[in-house]
């Protein structure tokens, strides 16, 4: 809710280093407390409106206590807008739950849509049609989270199928690039294509002005020092920033998003969401690839993926092993080699992994050693770039990301008409075609692309001098 006529002037007492508003932004409480009076009132995180008193989330929260003093226009708080309608991601989560009872604290009308991304495994082993794996999919137990939630918050939840949308846009090109030998990252493609894309023109079709969701990443607004567009952010908890998953989206999409929860640490959203009695405080967070929950990975994929058995070859070009499809394997791996023993004279093995996937021959690359030289790479190609602010950064050095909780890692960016390329300070570990390769400049994420190749030297001079050790050719070459 906003008011008419002039902005209202905000006092800030001196409780917090910082605060946090609903569009993510952060004003740094440094040098006094007056806030610039081009902020409303209604935007500060954790306040109802029209100078009402703030909400207080328990004496364990001491953090949280803030004063607001609003100079509105003559004519009284009263003479309010409509509030806005802010369409939440309820997913039964902890954190898209603490996002929508934020944004209620604003005043904003909040409604929350669960949505429903997979029906493969709907029905329960036993029934006509029914599957096996159906208990690994936790989407409907999920709703039923969702739904305790926004009973506690008193406000509507729609219960929205987009299973046809994330087969056609998400999981035909995840299966798309396992079947050509890479590792895609299918949460990358679904918040672009369903969650601020499908999900958005749903919520805009229900009049929403903004679409809100548990993301921990921030967004920053136009100004004249950003050139007038919409900055992503990362979030404030390290261990919790989920931009990288976020690095497609558009302008237009990122005008349109609230990451509520963007500012906070996850402890404290666990507090908040235990002092105002939410149900699923505690609930555990997600991990893996939705569709797939917790069942064993290689299982699932056989249910879409031929097996194409192969050999297992080690830097001196010996079998040591046979594999089960090139798909089924991801450069890193460690797990479900299948390969032991002890050396020549004793001592066990160091672990074997997953160097390089030659699809010419359909033979997996295996060496000994985390830190073995055919998994470090100086360099890589990416294509299909997106960037956040619809063209592509200056040439020059940025930190990156090859894979989500990774460290920024000090490289040089170069752009070319069909993608760019990274040149690192460093070797990078396990660098892997099909997953992101994204751009920051601080705290800013530009955006990024898809690993089209790695250059590892080692690997590449090894792979030429055993040329012809294999089998005979059926297609392309390491990957």
């Amino acid at each position: 809710m906003q008011a008419t006529g002039r902005q209202p002037s905000v006092v800030m007492q001196r409780t917090l280093d910082r605060v946090q508003f609903v569009d993510g932004s952060i004003w740094q409480e440094e040098h006094g407390d007056h806030l610039d009076d081009s902020r409303q009132a209604s935007r500060l995180l954790g306040f109802t409106l029209a100078g009402a008193r703030p909400q207080v989330l328990g004496q364990s929260s001491e953090q949280w206590r803030r004063v607001v003093r609003a100079g509105w226009a003559s004519d009284g708080p009263d003479n309010c807008a409509m509030a806005s309608r802010v369409v939440v991601g309820l997913s039964g989560g902890v954190d898209s739950a603490v996002a929508a009872w934020l944004l209620e604290q604003q005043g904003y009308e909040v409604v929350g849509i669960f949505m429903k991304n997979w029906e493969d495994d709907d029905r329960p082993a036993g029934e006509p049609g029914g599957n096996a794996d159906a208990g690994y999919c936790s989407s409907n137990a999920d709703f039923v989270d969702a739904a305790a939630v926004a009973d506690v918050l008193g406000i509507e939840l729609e219960h929205v199928n987009f299973a046809a949308e994330y087969r056609e846009r998400v999981f035909a090109e995840f299966l798309r690039e396992y079947r050509a030998g890479r590792t895609p990252n299918p949460d990358v493609l679904c918040n672009a294509e369903i969650k601020f894309k499908a999900f958005l023109d749903h919520a805009l079709r229900l009049g929403a002005e903004k679409i809100a969701t548990g993301h921990y990443a921030r967004v920053r607004g136009p100004s004249a020092s950003n050139g007038g567009r919409f900055e992503l952010l990362r979030g404030l908890d390290p261990a919790k920033d989920q931009s990288y998953f976020l690095h497609r989206l558009t302008q237009a999409q990122l005008a349109k998003a609230l990451f509520p929860v963007g500012a906070l640490k996850k402890t404290e959203v666990r507090r908040i969401a235990a002092e105002i009695g939410l149900p699923n405080a505690q609930k555990k967070d997600s991990t893996g690839i939705c569709f797939i929950g917790e069942r064993p990975f290689r299982a699932f994929l056989e249910r879409y993926l031929s097996r194409e058995p192969g050999p297992m070859l080690d830097e001196r070009g010996r079998e040591v092993g046979r594999h089960q499809g090139l798909s089924f394997y991801t450069l890193g791996q460690r797990q479900g080699l299948g390969i032991g023993g002890v050396r020549e004279g004793g001592g066990v093995h160091e672990p074997w992994y997953v160097a390089a996937k030659d699809l010419e021959h359909n033979a997996l690359r295996v060496v000994q050693g985390h830190d073995h030289p055919w998994l470090q790479s100086t360099a890589l190609a990416a294509d299909l770039p997106s960037w956040i602010a619809g063209t592509p950064p200056a040439p020059g050095r940025y930190g990156a990301k090859t894979r989500y909780r990774q460290a920024d890692a000090p490289c040089a960016f170069e752009p070319h008409g069909e993608g760019f390329t990274l040149a690192f300070d460093a070797p990078q570990w396990a660098v892997t075609p099909g997953q992101s390769a994204v751009l920051y400049d601080g705290e800013v994420c530009k955006g990024g692309g898809m690993i089209a190749r790695a250059a590892t030297l080692a690997l590449d001079a090894a792979v030429a001098a055993l040329a012809g050790t294999a089998a005979p050719a059926k297609g392309r070459r390491p990957a």
